[in-house]
């Protein structure tokens, strides 16, 4: 069984404004995330806009695609995995130096019995891929710290 959320958060020194406009260019998500290498959306970001993504473990790629759920400029951001129906959130928080960002990956109802056989058959088993999910968001989470930091 999956877990019904990871999640991970960190704090960032900048506007929530500088922080949005990096995880709301989906284009640069491969910049972020170790396991995503491609997402491409097809049409402006907002609900119902769906993406075509391509994914990486090691030797392994396969194809996702998403479709937008919420948009709240400078606050939230998600979407659903069309596969398996997990939730991916990204949640801005305005600080007092800056923005607090949570990553989490929500499914509350479980994934697919597709998702969950593929992941462990050729994953690594439900338990070891949620945790290289956990650690993706972290460093994601920390690319996107040191992109907008930079300025």
């Amino acid at each position: 069984m999956s877990a019904p959320l990871l999640q991970a958060q960190i704090d960032i020194d900048a506007p929530p404004a500088r922080v949005w406009s990096l995880i709301s260019d989906f284009r640069r998500m491969p910049e972020w995330s170790p396991q995503c290498r491609l997402m491409k959306p097809l049409g402006a970001v907002k609900p119902g806009t769906r993406t075509f993504n391509l994914n990486r473990r090691g030797l392994l790629f396969w194809p996702t695609t998403c479709t937008v759920t919420e948009v709240v400029p400078e606050q939230k951001l998600a979407f659903k995995v069309d596969a398996n129906g997990s939730v991916w959130t990204y949640e801005l928080e305005a600080t007092d130096t800056g923005t607090r960002v949570t990553e989490s990956r929500l499914a509350p109802n479980g994934v697919s019995t597709v998702s969950r056989v593929l992941t462990n058959s050729v994953l690594g088993g439900v338990p070891n891929f949620e945790q290289e999910l956990v650690e993706g968001m972290n460093t994601s989470l920390a690319r996107i710290k040191a992109a907008a930091e930079r300025g």
